[in-house]
């Protein structure tokens, strides 16, 4: 896995056409403006990262196979959060229970029996290595 940094000079502009009611229908409003996707989701350029989600471990957490997470390595990780977690030389995506005795990582998929916790003690090589952001759904 070779994450890398967006640059600062990145942008990825697109044209917003306005809002659109989830409730009642409206009439709709011609009101268009340019949208930089990466000042909307990206809060510190040099430490946020990308990433395909490969499985489907998370799909409870909004995390199907295919979509793209945004990964912030400058947030702080705190109790319950999503994170990349590197754990004796893999990396994975999971909830982070923070407890008094280390952490466990939690698996999002109910349906799914095979997806254990993961108990984090100090045996282990752990690292929160970043904390999920946002996720950007596939169609």
């Amino acid at each position: 896995m070779q994450p890398h940094p967006i640059p600062d000079t990145a942008a990825l502009e697109a044209e917003l056409v306005g809002s659109v009611k989830a409730g009642f229908p409206s009439p709709a409003e011609d009101v268009r403006e340019k949208l930089d996707l990466v000042k909307l989701l990206v809060r510190h350029s040099a430490s946020t990262f990308f990433f395909r989600i490969d499985g489907v471990s998370m799909v409870d957490a909004d995390m199907d196979e295919g979509d793209i997470i945004i990964v912030d390595r400058a947030v702080e990780p705190y109790n319950d959060c999503k994170a990349v977690c590197f754990i004796d030389g893999e990396y994975t995506v999971k909830r982070v229970e923070i407890t008094a005795d280390g952490a466990v990582l939690l698996p999002c998929n109910a349906h799914n029996t095979q997806f254990r916790p993961i108990p984090v003690g100090p045996d282990n090589d752990f690292l929160i290595w970043g904390v999920v952001t946002y996720v950007i759904k596939k169609a």
